[in-house]
């Protein structure tokens, strides 16, 4: 990634994440932070990552929410992003946190048989 498409994610994820705490008001968003971005080198489109907190249905259902609601955030990056033009955004789930918690509670469970030391 160039130096200006870091910079560009790096405010679309700050001016996103601005966005879904004061502005956007469903009740169907659950917990959402947005953990990263990443632009194509045209600075066309955007991926947002979202990791949601909950079960798949609660994921799932914030995902599709935030899709839906993708025009509305695209116009508002508008106004606080000078841009020529402003990436057209995709959100997607981000399952990394999930994965680790996941690995985290194994290892746990391989240290108590017996199987890894702490140390």
């Amino acid at each position: 990634m160039s130096f200006r498409s870091e910079r560009l994610a790096e405010a679309i994820k700050k001016e996103v994440s601005e966005l879904l705490r004061d502005e956007l008001k469903d009740p169907r968003i659950g917990f959402v932070s947005i953990t990263a971005v990443k632009v194509s080198k045209d600075l066309r489109y955007a991926d947002v990552f979202a990791s949601v907190f909950g079960d798949p249905a609660d994921q799932k259902a914030t995902i599709e929410v935030l899709s839906k609601a993708q025009g509305f955030i695209r116009g508002e990056l508008g106004k606080r992003i000078r841009l020529r033009y402003t990436p057209e955004i995709t959100f997607k789930l981000d399952q990394s946190i999930g994965r680790g918690t996941h690995l985290i509670k194994l290892m746990e469970e391989i240290r108590e048989k017996g199987g890894i030391s702490s140390e």
